[in-house]
């Protein structure tokens, strides 16, 4: 049995979503023990010039949603990006989730050489399913989760990397 696209991608998005649920969890109780509204520590950033907490959470859920949708050839959801609460944002990782849990193996493993195309304002990115997974999408996914932990993490949440790793084996 042969290590495909699929393998390298589906189970990494599940994992890195599913430990950015742990970590929010644990931000949901720090706010409460601390009495900090929610929406406080969602709006957070760690520096004036980076994106808040609640936007670092959206990317991560739409790079892996987007990238399930485009290598299986199937519709991508739509989601609001309102969210302004911790348990907002947790809602969304299990959203996603739930989404990513509908992926296609097969699919998604014959999509090595699928062409993908994002189109953005100012640029558009080309690009064949294996290097779109390893060169984009989980550098991107891995990117906004780690400065989603680091928010958190800088703002005193009791977390650690065994949070961000989570059930590795």
């Amino acid at each position: 049995m042969s290590f495909t696209l699929y393998d390298a991608s589906v189970p990494a998005f599940k994992l890195a979503l599913t430990n950015l649920a742990g970590i929010l969890d644990k931000a949901i109780a720090h706010a409460e023990a601390k009495k900090v509204d929610s929406t406080v520590v969602a709006s957070t950033r760690l520096v004036i010039d980076m994106l808040p907490l609640t936007k670092q959470v959206q990317i991560a859920c739409d790079t892996a949603k987007g990238a399930v949708a485009r290598l299986s050839g199937v519709d991508m959801p739509k989601f609001e990006d309102n969210e302004s609460t911790l348990e907002e944002l947790k809602a969304r990782v299990h959203k996603t989730l739930e989404f990513i849990d509908t992926a296609n193996a097969a699919a998604i493993a014959a999509a090595e050489e699928k062409s993908i195309e994002i189109v953005y304002p100012s640029i558009t990115l080309r690009f064949i399913g294996r290097d779109y997974v390893t060169k984009f999408v989980l550098p991107n996914l891995y990117f906004h989760v780690t400065t989603a932990y680091a928010i958190l993490r800088a703002n005193g949440v009791s977390i650690g990397k065994g949070d961000y790793l989570g059930a590795i084996q």
